[in-house]
């Protein structure tokens, strides 16, 4: 077996995660390739799930700056696959420290008028392939020692916006999952957390939306909205040994909208 290269240097604003290997699903999307490069960025190593859109490109872009990564393909709807996938990180890397359940779908459709295939799709991606990769992660976190599992969940688990009530629903139910998830797993050394962003920003949002950004932006105290890399932050925070003594905790991340008075 050939030797493994040295991991540059990691940001000197972030922790040091060089010998880390964290999976992150959905990271072909803008959000999940955001919190893939703050990994990349801390020295971990990535395996970075896609589905629909394949994340090669993510994945150059990791190695060309000296860090090492892999692109690793599953319906996480599907039980098996979830496992698989897992397994297949640890193959890869070596001893898999960390798991960010990003993965999610969020379309937009009026509750009166939404089917129960669709609630399920919603439901389906953004929450119980959140419980398969888990089970699947604590399997192999837990004999060796613990590690690390953010669940990418939102403001919107506790303030439901029109339209989204499946999405809010799983996201919140997400929420209660991770505090679930870290009271049974806790023993063995596996820490739960959840990441809850605000609106965050893409290219051509404030051309589709112009109303609802500058709403985001009159109502958060930091007046702007998020980044990819606000919530890829947080995530390396929680994986890092500076969150050691953390589980169960929803970490928001939305600019200071939640403390916004409602009356």
């Amino acid at each position: 077996m050939g030797l493994v290269p040295a991991m540059p240097a990691p940001d000197p604003g972030l922790p040091d995660l060089r010998g880390v290997v964290v999976l992150v699903t959905g990271a072909s999307g803008l959000i999940g390739r955001g919190i893939a490069l703050r990994f990349a960025a801390a020295g971990a190593a990535v395996v970075a799930h896609h589905h629909r859109a394949d994340a090669d490109a993510l994945v150059g872009r990791i190695v060309a700056a000296g860090g090492r990564a892999v692109a690793l393909a599953a319906d996480l709807t599907d039980d098996a696959e979830c496992h698989r996938l897992v397994r297949q990180a640890a193959e890869w890397g070596g001893r898999l420290s960390a798991l960010v359940n990003n993965a999610g779908i969020q379309p937009v459709l009026p509750l009166a008028e939404m089917s129960a295939a669709q609630w399920r799709a919603v439901v389906d991606t953004n929450l119980t392939s959140a419980f398969s990769c888990t089970q699947a992660a604590a399997a192999v976190l837990g004999p060796a020692g613990g590690g690390s599992v953010t669940h990418i969940a939102s403001i919107e688990g506790s303030r439901p916006a029109h339209g989204h009530a499946h999405y809010s629903a799983a996201k919140a139910a997400l929420i209660m999952h991770a505090r679930a998830a870290a009271l049974e797993y806790g023993p063995s050394g596996i820490r739960v957390n959840t990441v809850s962003p605000g609106l965050v920003d893409r290219p051509g949002l404030a051309d589709d939306w112009p109303e609802g950004v500058r709403r985001w932006q009159h109502a958060a105290p930091l007046t702007r909205l998020g980044r990819p890399e606000d919530v890829g932050d947080a995530c390396v925070f929680l994986a890092s040994p500076m969150a050691a003594w953390i589980t169960g905790h929803d970490l928001v991340v939305d600019g200071g909208v939640g403390a916004r008075p409602t009356w």
